[in-house]
């Protein structure tokens, strides 16, 4: 028989678990944290805050946290279309929230994180293998640690295992994806002769291909590169370094900038098909981050979106003691940002991403004037789902006023 002894279990004590229960435990709440990882390495994540996901950060009381133990921040945005530059912009003097990108080793976020979890109060348990939940009025969950069984129960659980997540299945929640459309692949790299000050968006439209170079800071990178499905394929192996900065020079990255570059952790390809669930609560299970909705990671949102998801949350519990209500008011806010996040990401994947030759006549329509006019551009990806993003301005995006 299980015991309750928890307010909230979290399963998963990554940003989004560890953030919840850092604010939770630091408002008195009785916090358990279930990690499988002893400890952190590198999978190949996101390694940046947007500027709205900084406001989050400061929201939630881990801003200065994260610039004291792993962050660095990234004021300037240089943005190259097809070879061109055409932004050199100042992140903190042109966005909602004045604030820059904020990039981190995210093994080592994970890790600060997660402690001040624990100085918070938190009770956190590593090496641990969840093997199940029941919802309900008190929702329990089974774990196993060191061979011993354990089953506890709490006012809430929180599913926040990622974008593989179980905890969507074990408490029945349906799953939606997107069409698989872009597939998108990172790697951790030093020695790299990038600004340490800003960073870098390439795109080359007409053959489907994205790079961005994320500095950390001293030499080392976080490099991505991304390509639509039905692009002409990359050559040679997929885990190869040889073709990612052959791909990365397809999408506008000179080839010199990688020339000494030493991979510091693993390569990586993923799927950039969103997938979500709509109305992340019920029977006292929550969901955040990319369990609630993994977005596709080409666009960058996900950190952002986690910390939004801690914020709402948070916000909601302590604002009010029927946790139940707490908890479907959290889900309907969510959903409500996520549609933004997730409509803006598909009008700049249709724009810069799709191929063949109705994407080419959308882009020779929008692309002058967007040149023209830059506010045509949409800035919720750097300001945040708060800014409009209504039919008017896809059309105006578009060019079809």
């Amino acid at each position: 028989m299980a015991q309750r002894a928890f307010d909230i279990v979290t399963v998963g004590g990554g940003l989004g678990g560890a953030a919840l229960a850092r604010a939770m435990a630091e408002r008195g709440a009785r916090v358990l944290v279930l990690e499988r990882e002893r400890r952190f390495s590198d999978r190949v994540r996101g390694e940046a805050l947007m500027p709205w996901g900084v406001a989050e950060a400061r929201a939630l009381g881990l801003h200065t946290l994260l610039l004291a133990t792993c962050g660095h921040p990234l004021p300037w945005l240089d943005i190259f279309v097809a070879g061109l530059q055409i932004a050199h912009r100042d992140m903190p003097a042109t966005t909602a929230h004045a604030a820059p990108w904020l990039a981190f080793y995210h093994p080592a976020m994970q890790e600060a994180v997660l402690d001040a979890a624990v100085r918070a109060g938190a009770e956190v348990r590593r090496g641990v293998r969840v093997s199940g939940v029941e919802p309900g009025p008190e929702p329990e969950v089974a774990f196993e640690e060191s061979d011993r069984h354990e089953r506890v129960r709490a006012r809430l659980v929180v599913g926040a295992d990622g974008r593989s997540s179980l905890m969507r299945k074990w408490a029945d929640f349906p799953v939606r994806r997107d069409p698989e459309r872009l597939l998108f692949s990172g790697v951790l790299l030093d020695d790299v002769p990038a600004p340490d000050d800003s960073a870098a968006i390439l795109f080359n439209p007409g053959v489907g291909r994205i790079s961005l170079v994320i500095p950390q800071g001293g030499g080392r990178v976080r490099a991505y590169v991304g390509y639509h499905r039905d692009a002409d394929s990359p050559r040679g192996q997929a885990h190869d370094l040889g073709r990612f900065v052959e791909e990365s020079a397809r999408a506008g990255v000179e080839r010199a900038l990688y020339a000494g570059a030493r991979p510091a952790g693993p390569l990586a390809m993923f799927e950039g098909a969103d997938t979500w669930v709509d109305h992340p609560y019920r029977d006292g299970v929550a969901l955040v981050g990319d369990a609630a909705a993994a977005s596709d990671p080409t666009w960058g949102q996900g950190m952002s979106l986690t910390l939004r998801d801690v914020r709402t949350l948070r916000d909601r519990l302590v604002a009010d003691d029927d946790w139940t209500a707490a908890g479907h008011g959290y889900a309907a806010e969510h959903d409500r940002y996520y549609a933004v996040v997730h409509r803006v990401d598909g009008w700049f994947s249709d724009l810069f991403m799709d191929v063949g030759p109705e994407a080419d006549e959308r882009r020779a329509r929008a692309l002058p004037l967007i040149a023209a006019d830059p506010t045509r551009l949409p800035d919720i990806q750097f300001g945040g789902p708060e800014l409009p993003a209504d039919d008017a301005v896809r059309r105006r995006f578009f060019g079809e006023e």
